[in-house]
């Protein structure tokens, strides 16, 4: 296919939400956000009220990179990008466990990456 063709099929398919962004990947370790974390939270209560408040405040983390409301044992899993071991005891204690109705978080840490799409 020619540009013009190619550019007006990508027009398209953006302007029915099928391409919904373009991102830039980002060397993490350039910035120095080298440890890559997955947080497993539970919370006490389930009503839509704490739901939608644990939500509003996990998102505005800038700590968080994603946060994903799942099914099974935990309520939510977080993706967090923290410079070091030091840095996340300070999120977990000042900024993650400062939200109210978190009963549980379990952590586990990236040691090596070997695929992201």
């Amino acid at each position: 296919m020619t540009v013009t063709p190619t550019f007006e099929r990508i027009r398209r398919l953006e302007r029915r939400g099928v391409i919904k962004g373009y991102v830039a990947k980002i060397d993490q370790a350039k910035i120095g956000r080298n440890l890559l974390v997955f947080c497993q939270v539970s919370l006490k209560t389930h009503t839509t009220e704490l739901l939608e408040n644990f939500e509003k405040q996990v998102v505005e983390l800038k700590e968080v990179e994603a946060c994903f409301h799942i099914a099974g044992n935990y309520d939510y899993l977080l993706q967090a990008r923290i410079h070091d071991m030091q840095e996340y005891q300070f999120f977990l204690k000042s900024k993650l466990a400062a939200i109210p109705n978190i009963a549980n978080v379990q952590s586990s840490f990236v040691m090596t990456t070997l695929k992201i799409s």
